[in-house]
């Protein structure tokens, strides 16, 4: 028996046996007077020990609170990452171009302030366009995104507020000029000329399941070869792959037993995407010519970003509870589970076999928090 109190609020805590089966499990709540029935969802992750350590050379260094996401350049041989604290009003955020070596700030900048005192335009979501010098952010919080160089990261553009709804990843085809922005808070993908600098379009997603059923665009990877953007709902937790010749869906695959997907990545020398999945606690191996699931593997707790290393034939994923990264071989086999720091939020490659992770903290005094980490095969 639980009393709650006079606003309705109440708190308890219970023991889940270690025999209890990985996975969601729904718990009814009843309530006496007046009389009432909920049920919601109590999941189980799985519990994977560290291991692999011995196989990686890794550094790790501390950078600027509220980290979230990063991307390689290979024409300024430098790592760009963004950071933003906290919620609105944000008055801390940060872009930063960090040596990918010794992974020191070589240059870092405030994003333009907001016609509001002491805010601050945060930056979140990060691409490179390398062939005209640039860094594309979005500005989640005000549904928009910004350009700026390369070189000293001074600003070349900020968009208009609104553009973008919820705008949450970024990905950039530089041989055709276009910049896609992934808009969570809708159902669209919208499409930017990078040489102009202005909006060309956005393209409606419709779920394959249920037209009437709210896509909502996460992660993008961009496969410029075959000329395809693939990203993922998570609301209705499918994979779906745009055209970029029409700019129109042309397939969406139903991700079964996946749950709230959030991170995507492709290996296009084998035509296999990466799923990585909060809810169900997977990384999922989707064979595109057929839209078939190689493999589920339980990889951890919350696993939200996912990055393909072409190189060493690798998917690396990162599970923000469980403080882990997690390397895949192609055959759904762990190669290891290794030790993130807290909540690690996102994953880039430099294509060349390394992979940068960056995480976020648990408070000012965590000793792992808010730090940046090139991980490398020995």
């Amino acid at each position: 028996m639980i009393t709650a109190d006079i606003e309705g609020n109440f708190s308890t805590t219970i023991n889940v046996p270690k025999t209890a089966a990985v996975g969601v499990h729904p718990v009814v709540v009843q309530v006496a007077k007046p009389s009432a029935a909920s049920v919601f969802e109590f999941k189980v992750s799985p519990d994977i020990k560290f291991s692999g350590a011995d196989k990686f050379d890794i550094l790790t260094k501390y950078l600027e609170p509220g980290l979230y996401q990063s991307a390689y350049s290979t024409a300024s041989k430098a790592l760009f990452v963004t950071s933003a604290v906290g919620h609105p009003p944000i008055k801390q955020s940060a872009l930063i171009k960090v040596n990918p070596d010794s992974l020191k700030i070589e240059t870092k900048v405030t994003p333009n302030t907001l016609n509001k005192p002491d805010q601050v335009m945060a930056v979140y979501g990060i691409a490179i366009d390398d062939d005209a010098g640039t860094v594309w952010v979005t500005n989640t919080h005000a549904s928009t995104v910004a350009v700026y160089k390369q070189s000293d990261l001074s600003l070349v553009k900020q968009f208009p507020n609104g553009i973008a709804a919820h705008a949450r990843d970024v990905a950039v085809d530089s041989a055709k000029l276009r910049a896609y922005i992934s808009a969570s808070g809708s159902n669209e993908i919208i499409v930017i000329d990078t040489q102009t600098l202005e909006p060309i379009k956005s393209n409606a997603i419709r779920s394959s399941k249920s037209p009437n059923q709210a896509i909502r665009p996460m992660s993008l990877t961009l496969d410029a070869k075959s000329n395809r953007l693939y990203t993922i709902s998570r609301t209705t937790n499918e994979a779906i792959i745009i055209d970029l010749v029409t700019h129109k869906v042309e397939l969406i695959y139903p991700l079964e037993g996946a749950k709230a997907p959030s991170g995507v990545a492709v290996a296009s020398d084998v035509n296999i995407l990466f799923v990585a999945s909060q809810g169900s606690d997977t990384l999922q191996l989707v064979d595109l010519n057929e839209g078939k699931i190689l493999h589920t593997v339980r990889i951890g707790a919350n696993p939200l970003n996912v990055v393909w290393d072409s190189k060493n034939k690798l998917a690396y994923a990162v599970n923000r509870a469980s403080d882990s990264i997690v390397a895949i071989k192609l055959d759904g086999k762990l190669v290891a589970n290794l030790k993130s720091g807290s909540y690690p939020n996102h994953l880039s490659t430099d294509g060349k076999g390394t992979v940068y992770v960056i995480n976020k903290s648990r408070g000012k005094d965590d000793p792992t928090g808010d730090r940046v980490s090139r991980i490398s095969l020995k």
